[in-house]
Formats: C-alpha cells, sequence, structure tokens
C-alpha cells in the first residue's frame, strides 16, 4: 500500500435508477458549461488526507457500525461553489456524515450541508444562474427527488484535478 498521504472523500451512492436520472441532467449540464464528469454522489466526509490504508481502515471501522441504508430529500436545484440538488437536512441525514466523520477525524468547519453536486465548473453567478435552470428544464422533478442511499463509497479525489479524470472508488460498502 501507498504510504504517502492522498486526499480522499466518504460518498453516498444514490441507487442505480437515480444514479442514471441525475447522469442525464449532469452529462447536458457538463456538455454545455464546459465541466467535468463525474459520478452522481452525496459527499458524506468531504476531501481529508490519509494514507490510503489508513483511509481504508477508517472507511471500513465506519461502515462496519453504520449499517441501514437511508432515504434523502432534495429540496430543489441550487448554487453555490457549483450548481447542486440541495438536500434536506434531517438527522436520519446527517447521523451517517457525522459518525463517519468522527471515524476519519474529519472536522467540519461549517454545519454539514448534504448535497449532490451537478456541475462543477468555474462559472460567473449569471451561468450559475443559467446551468440552475436548465437542470430543471432536462429534469422537472428533479428538484424533488427522493431517493435512497445504499451504498457508500471511499473515493481518492484530488482537489488540484479540475478535470476529476483521477478521482478513483478504492472501496464501497453496501448498507442494508
Amino acid at each position: 500500500m501507498d504510504s504517502e498521504k492522498q486526499v480522499f472523500s466518504v460518498w453516498g451512492l444514490p441507487t442505480e435508477e437515480v444514479r442514471e436520472r441525475v447522469k442525464k441532467v449532469m452529462k447536458t449540464l457538463a456538455a454545455e458549461f464546459n465541466g467535468p464528469e463525474f459520478e452522481p454522489h452525496v459527499t458524506i466526509v468531504r476531501a481529508i488526507k490519509l494514507t490510503q490504508e489508513d483511509a481504508i481502515n477508517k472507511f471500513n471501522s465506519a461502515c462496519t457500525d453504520l449499517k441501514k441504508a437511508y432515504v434523502v430529500h432534495s429540496k430543489g436545484v441550487s448554487t453555490g461553489t457549483c450548481v447542486y440538488l440541495l438536500l434536506d437536512t434531517n438527522p436520519q441525514v446527517v447521523a451517517p456524515s457525522d459518525h463517519c466523520c468522527r471515524h476519519f477525524g474529519y472536522e467540519r468547519r461549517s454545519p454539514y450541508m448534504p448535497h449532490m453536486g451537478l456541475l462543477y465548473a468555474d462559472l460567473t453567478e449569471d451561468e450559475k444562474k443559467k446551468a440552475q435552470e436548465r437542470a430543471n428544464a432536462v429534469d422537472d422533478s428533479i428538484g424533488n427527488l427522493s431517493f435512497l442511499i445504499k451504498r457508500l463509497a471511499l473515493y481518492k479525489t484530488d482537489p488540484e484535478d479540475k478535470s476529476l479524470k483521477s478521482w478513483e472508488k478504492i472501496a464501497e460498502y453496501e448498507l442494508e
């Protein structure tokens, strides 16, 4: 195993049906607004520097204690540093993130804001607004989704790689 520290993230993965639906919106936005393609996911633990061995051990430990799949509800397409589906902040959604953050020793600088990125790109506010409108036009009920997070994944996520081509799934865990 590589003893060099790299950046890892823990993601909640949507069901295949929702993945395909969201992927359609993401591909449209990436093509029209010159953004990279990436896997649909809900960030559970943001980028943290660890050795791969340590990241895998922490991931396995966190998953062993975290058994149940859970439902997330979207509250609409929103914008910030990216264009994303804003997800409802309820204890059922926050608890798995808090649990995993504790296992990884990750301390948030701000309250957890569950979301699913739709477009990562350097956009003006006006372009973000257009991308937000476009997302809703491609799938008019995307902002009103409810879906199950049944799998967690550990990803290597180099924040310097704006193409996101180096992002790599390292491990995956199926929730009950």
